[in-house]
């Protein structure tokens, strides 16, 4: 009986970053697939890593999205493709796709007062800990 192939991490990394800048370009799946021709449900193979995507399609959904294609590897986050290699983390970008967590990130950002941001996170903490 044969297992089934895990998808290669790099994949899986490349596939994420496709996804975040898609959703930061404000794009569907269907409108990005339509742009490159393919079907939406290649789109999602491609962002969950299950199907490798191609230097010429990968360069092809850089340019839709407005973006260099080095974006898509992070050659200097290169550590959390190893860790999660060995299992011992997976990659902090994953995190960026549970919905709503853009636009948390996003707002966060504008805050300026250190105090009020360690508030925030104290409370999103307490929160997801199950404690009020």
């Amino acid at each position: 009986m044969m297992t089934p192939k895990k998808p290669d991490p790099v994949d899986v990394e490349v596939g994420q970053r496709i996804r975040i800048q898609r959703l930061q370009s404000g794009l569907s799946q269907t409108s990005l697939a339509e742009q490159l021709g393919v079907t939406f449900q290649q789109v999602q193979k491609y962002e969950k890593g299950v199907n490798r995507v191609g230097a010429g399609r990968l360069t092809k959904i850089a340019k839709v999205l407005g973006v260099p294609v080095s974006t898509f590897f992070g050659a200097h986050d290169t550590s959390s493709i190893e860790r999660s290699e060995r299992g011992t983390a997976s990659s902090p970008l994953k995190l960026l796709t549970v919905p709503g967590a853009l636009r948390l990130l996003r707002a966060y950002a504008q805050l300026n007062d250190g105090k009020m941001r360690r508030s925030i996170v104290e409370l999103v903490e307490n929160v997801a800990a199950g404690r009020r």
